[in-house]
């Protein structure tokens, strides 16, 4: 028999053959939980996380097109983002879940909530966005690097790239490990899933949204300001901000437990209402 507490790594095949690299953790009975990675990591963004949730949840990690070991077809919008992560849904024959999702992730929650509400018992942010357009520190990463990204894509860039987004020392072989993940991504990926995530503007759309979320954010996050984590509480009907002090733009790298302790606590209120 499987330990609930074994990572179990399989393949999920969605809409049209799409292949997409998928890691379980947890009670397969349990509560699902979709975590969705952010720009141009994989299901290892979650990894140090895996083992500090609960053994009733079912955590469920793909990696998403174009990342990691997936498959790498046309389209990297958020919405497509997001219906891959719907078909992931129904081709595990879960009817609702919980969804994580981290930086881009967040943004295909977010699309994944609006468009098909009844799927999503509860959404939590990591540092999350409503909208990049005005974003100088990405709109510097874009002009200075990214819209003219070539492959082989430079190792120099991505370490520099990936440090940017932690404040605080994670274990130097985790850290290795994610920059070898995103180093998969090709040139054209990069620029064109960050391409989408610039032209996305969920602020209107949020009024609408009533699904009950958690919204974490570290307070020394170079990339996502805290003015965008008080729109989304404002914006959003049920909605809380955690922060959590010293930490950077990754906090589920940097603050592994107590990301697991503040997920955990609202996969219990929301399975509670």
């Amino acid at each position: 028999m499987t330990s609930a507490n074994t990572l179990i790594m399989h393949a999920v095949t969605v809409d049209d053959g799409l292949r997409l690299p998928c890691a379980e953790h947890g009670d397969r009975s349990g509560l699902p939980i979709l975590l969705l990675h952010g720009y141009t990591d994989s299901w290892r963004s979650f990894e140090l996380l895996l083992p500090h949730l609960p053994q009733g949840l079912r955590a469920i990690v793909p990696t998403q097109r174009g990342h990691g070991d997936a498959d790498r077809p046309q389209g990297y919008a958020p919405a497509d983002f997001a219906g891959d992560a719907l078909a992931v849904l129904n081709a595990l024959g879960i009817e609702r879940a919980i969804v994580v999702g981290h930086s881009m992730g967040s943004q295909v929650a977010l699309r994944l909530a609006l468009d098909h509400p009844e799927r999503v018992l509860g959404l939590v942010l990591i540092g999350g966005f409503a909208a990049l357009g005005d974003n100088a520190a990405v709109r510097e990463l874009w002009d200075d690097v990214v819209a003219g990204l070539e492959d082989p894509v430079d190792p120099g860039f991505v370490e520099a790239f990936q440090r940017s987004t932690v404040a605080r020392a994670v274990p130097a072989e985790f850290l290795d490990g994610m920059v070898q993940e995103s180093l998969k991504v090709p040139a054209a990926v990069w620029r064109d899933a960050l391409h989408a995530m610039m032209q996305e503007n969920f602020v209107t759309a949020l009024r609408r949204m009533t699904t009950p979320t958690l919204l974490l954010w570290g307070d020394r996050d170079a990339i996502v300001p805290r003015s965008e984590q008080e729109l989304l509480a404002a914006s959003i009907t049920d909605a809380r901000l955690v922060v959590l002090t010293g930490t950077g733009h990754a906090p589920h790298w940097e603050e592994t437990v107590r990301v697991a302790v503040e997920i955990s606590a609202f996969a219990r209120m929301v399975t509670d209402q």
